[in-house]
């Protein structure tokens, strides 16, 4: 397993690299591995170590997956995972959750507590899926803990990615893990998103004294950074998607039609432009005609 610091890194982060366990302050570090749901992206943890537990936010998509990254916490600290925070209760992040210990305390928003609940108690899983852990506790605004001395602060900034996304603040270390709400060089994934209150969340979330912002994902061809900038260059590309959306909705163009009339200009670009567009562009269509729901509590 490769250790690699820092932030502002140049190098390219290859898929050779991964998985990745990288340390951002003292007791505090960042694990990547290959996003085995889609090609060209990483999955991203923050993971809190302190004398008194550890705290890891989000998880990765398999039972496997989460073992690796188990066995790279374990190579820092011999605490035992305290505390789970659900930041997207997508299954690229929860398709492992199986495999984290039975005592560790899952904490989500309460929008994806039921969500995740409905999983659980769905009639036509497969016999052999992972079972869905389903959170015991949740945050609708904000909590704080403090874990071995240092305050965690686990906010709900608004409806963005999932409807129920969670962020994780260490106001000492100066670092905001985003989850879903910030994905690095990754044309935006609006298909259960909320537009403009996705970009109200990042923008409360930047009045934060933050000086690393850890995304949920990033792309694999692009460098290690995890600045401010990188997160003002996302909500660009997500007010640029709105913009357009409106442009074409307001011009009557039928939705199917949009994305292939849409000018991302720079963000075109990004990894999983082709992917992402369509699903984005018909989410702000229907944000504009009053279709979405869902969220908050």
């Amino acid at each position: 397993m490769a250790l690699a610091l820092v932030v502002g890194s140049l190098s390219v982060v290859e898929a050779q690299e991964l998985p990745r366990f990288t340390r951002l302050s003292e007791g505090v570090f960042v694990y990547e591995h290959v996003d085995p749901t889609k090609r060209g992206v990483t999955a991203n943890n923050l993971i809190v170590a302190t004398p008194d537990g550890v705290l890891v936010a989000d998880g990765q998509a398999t039972p496997e997956n989460t073992r690796e990254l188990l066995a790279a916490i374990a190579t820092v600290t011999s605490q035992p995972i305290r505390y789970v925070v659900v930041g997207s209760e997508h299954g690229d992040h929860r398709g492992g959750d199986s495999a984290f210990p039975a005592s560790a305390t899952f904490i989500a928003h309460p929008f994806s507590k039921a969500n995740l609940g409905r999983q659980a108690a769905a009639p036509a899983r497969r016999a052999n899926a992972p079972a869905v852990v389903v959170p015991t506790e949740t945050v609708s605004e904000r909590r704080v803990i403090t874990l071995g001395g240092t305050e965690i602060d686990i906010l709900f900034l608004g409806r963005s990615h999932t409807g129920g996304d969670l962020e994780v603040y260490l106001p000492r270390a100066k670092v905001l893990f985003m989850s879903e709400v910030f994905s690095r060089r990754i044309f935006p994934s609006m298909a259960n998103g909320f537009p403009s209150e996705w970009v109200a969340a990042l923008k409360r979330a930047e009045q934060l004294d933050a000086d690393v912002w850890v995304p949920a994902h990033c792309a694999i061809d692009s460098p290690l950074v995890f600045t401010p900038d990188e997160e003002h260059s996302y909500r660009q590309a997500l007010e640029r998607v709105i913009t357009e959306g409106r442009r074409l909705h307001d011009g009557r163009v039928p939705v199917d039609d949009a994305a292939s009339r849409a000018d991302f200009g720079p963000f075109a670009a990004w990894t999983r432009a082709a992917d992402n567009a369509a699903g984005a562009i018909t989410r702000v269509y229907m944000e504009l005609d009053g279709q979405l729901t869902g969220g908050r509590d």
